[in-house]
């Protein structure tokens, strides 16, 4: 696993949930209100807190750690709450954003920096737009896959494998950049993270390799070393003999 005791990359976890509720998801939208209400209150909060965070690192380059951790909440409830509404679980996210909740999707964050850069958080509103157009085009890959694993669900009860790592793609690169965002992390996320590059590796070992044939026994070696009159293919000595 990622070492994320400093929190300059995030790390984002995607369980693949294949068998999903057709009721909870048909009905999505509505359960999903009370998570995104609590979650529009919490973003509000925001307004206040990520100010002050940037102050506070910009004067003494560390991060207060009650602000951190405040902050970081909402980092990881806001991925439970937009992983249930994207149909990446059928698991009801809750209210918590705490770090050891049993949810199928997480956003694992390490301790605070000993230091952050004056610098990086000074000039943070433009290092973050090219991670913010990268996050506006994986939301729209997010929405799209979206859209078929409803579909998809409804009708079979089943999330094809495909549009769970299409939906991985989307929703990791946004919920790794959004602790850019609130300058929980001051490094830009990778586009992916080798959890993802691995999910997205083909099942079953990749491509299929070339059967082979299986050594002749003895009795088979003598008879097709009479038909090929007296020449035998070398066989592979048993195991445990010298060659």
């Amino acid at each position: 696993m990622t070492d994320t005791s400093l929190s300059r990359q995030p790390v984002f976890d995607m369980e693949y949930q294949q068998e999903q509720s057709r009721l909870t998801t048909f009905f999505r939208f509505i359960t999903a209100i009370p998570g995104l209400f609590v979650l529009m209150l919490w973003s509000i909060a925001l307004w206040i807190t990520v100010p002050i965070s940037w102050f506070a690192l910009l004067f003494t380059g560390r991060y207060p750690r009650g602000l951190y951790d405040f902050n970081a909440s909402f980092a990881r409830y806001a991925t439970y709450v937009y992983s249930y509404c994207y149909l990446a679980t059928d698991r009801w996210p809750g209210f918590s954003g705490a770090p050891d909740i049993d949810y199928p999707v997480h956003l694992r964050l390490g301790e605070p920096l000993p230091e952050y850069s004056r610098m990086k958080v000074l000039f943070r509103i433009i290092l973050a737009i090219p991670v913010y157009l990268i996050a506006y085009a994986m939301g729209i890959v997010a929405q799209i896959a979206a859209v078929i694993a409803w579909f998809a669900i409804v009708i079979t009860g089943r999330e094809p494998e495909g549009i769970y790592q299409m939906l991985r793609l989307g929703l990791s690169y946004q919920h790794r950049a959004m602790p850019y965002g609130l300058l929980l992390t001051e490094d830009w996320p990778e586009f992916t993270q080798d959890a993802d590059r691995r999910a997205l590796e083909p099942q079953g070992g990749g491509a299929l390799a070339a059967p082979t044939a299986p050594a002749p026994s003895a009795p088979e070696a003598a008879e097709l070393e009479t038909d090929l009159g007296g020449f035998a293919p070398p066989t592979a000595p048993p195991p445990g003999e010298p060659d």
